[in-house]
């Protein structure tokens, strides 16, 4: 996983409450058993009229949100069915940063897991951000080192379990960092 320090990217806003993993990924989409090729597949039955073209009302469609890699959305995301391949669609689509008010907890241990930061943020801070790039281009800076948050006109900070903020910035997943401890383990090992 590439490490995450500081990211600067465009904001696309989704001001929906309760995005359940089963809309950001559909079922049929989950034969697939790489981590990869699933962000074609993202918000799908949104995305797409039934005629397969993009649906010009959908946030992704729109030219503003074009490159994104910072998604603000509403309250409850990534509830239902906790699926792992969401955030793989989030991630893959190119998404690096997710920041709603509240999340399903399976979701965002999921996104952490999977090199994503997922930033709790007041529903104050997270109506501002929505109305900001809801209609133009806006761009953010999230330092995760600093825990901070800013752009023009805005400026907040988050916790992050200390934990999930070494992983991240580390751009280790489970066993990565059990990979920091590779001499000692070799050195366990060869006592035994």
């Amino acid at each position: 996983m590439e490490p995450i320090v500081n990211h600067k990217g465009i904001v696309a806003t989704m001001d929906r409450v309760n995005v359940d993993t089963d809309q950001i990924i559909p079922k049929q989409f989950l034969k697939r058993v790489e981590r990869t090729g699933f962000g074609q597949f993202l918000f799908y039955d949104w995305r797409f009229l039934a005629d397969g073209s993009p649906d010009p009302k959908f946030e992704l469609n729109q030219e503003h949100n074009q490159g994104a890699s910072i998604l603000v959305a509403a309250n409850n995301f990534g509830c239902g069915s906790s699926r792992e391949h969401a955030p793989w669609a989030l991630h893959d689509y190119g998404f690096k940063v997710i920041i709603a008010p509240s999340f399903a907890d399976i979701f965002y241990n999921n996104c952490v897991k999977n090199g994503m930061l997922p930033i709790r943020l007041e529903e104050e801070k997270v109506n501002e951000l929505l109305a900001k790039g809801a209609k133009e281009k806006y761009e953010l800076t999230v330092s995760l080192e600093d825990q901070l948050i800013s752009g023009v006109g805005f400026e907040a900070t988050f916790d992050i379990d200390a934990y999930w903020k070494e992983m991240l910035l580390n751009g280790w997943d489970e066993i990565g960092l059990t990979l920091t401890y590779e001499e000692q383990i070799k050195a366990f090992e060869q006592k035994a």
